[in-house]
């Protein structure tokens, strides 16, 4: 039954070539390469280890494919789907920003995000249209004024760092061509 089971996966990954690269060069079976790297990746996982770069890549990885794609179609439906997991996943970061110091006390957190994330990705299981339409729309509608506000006074305060920084280079610049040029313009050599 089991050697069943290896031979399907074996077809499976016959279709791969950077497989059949990498068992020629191994001289390991294709399937066990899968099956090491799938062990592998579940035990980081499981503790921890490159999770969050784990999360963050499945998080944006297939999802910007997927948008890509959407972006291409003629077809609309697909645009909306992977809008609505944007905001999700948005909504969501923030959320995580705010609760980081609790994250790191959640045992298992990030194999948890990864099936988050996983569930609310798949077109199969549509999760993050499952938690827009649940939630998070009422929540966006009713704070919208709000959320306007907030991202105003944002852009005024960005605008007025980007100046202060600007200005502070401009002197710093100008500090630095005079000390390079001598200190003092008005001193003639002789």
């Amino acid at each position: 039954m089991g050697k069943d089971k290896l031979a399907v996966l074996r077809q499976k990954l016959d279709q791969i070539p950077v497989l059949q690269q990498a068992e020629d060069t191994l001289k390991c079976p294709k399937e066990f390469l899968v099956i090491a790297a799938a062990l592998v990746t579940a035990v980081l996982v499981f503790f921890g280890i490159g999770a969050g770069s784990l999360c963050s890549i499945v998080g944006f990885l297939y999802p910007a494919y997927k948008s890509f794609e959407a972006i291409e179609s003629k077809n609309r439906g697909d645009d909306t789907q992977w809008l609505i997991y944007w905001v999700v996943y948005a909504f969501f970061s923030v959320l995580e920003v705010f609760i980081d110091f609790l994250v790191y006390w959640i045992p298992f957190y990030y194999a948890f995000k990864l099936a988050f994330l996983l569930w609310a990705m798949l077109p199969q299981t549509k999760g993050a249209k499952f938690l827009y339409d649940s939630f998070l729309k009422d929540f966006l509608k009713s704070n919208e004024s709000k959320i306007d506000v907030a991202l105003e006074n944002a852009k005024k305060s960005a605008s007025s760092v980007a100046a202060e920084a600007s200005a502070a280079t401009t002197e710093a610049v100008a500090a630095a061509v005079s000390a390079a040029s001598g200190g003092d313009d008005t001193k003639k050599d002789t």
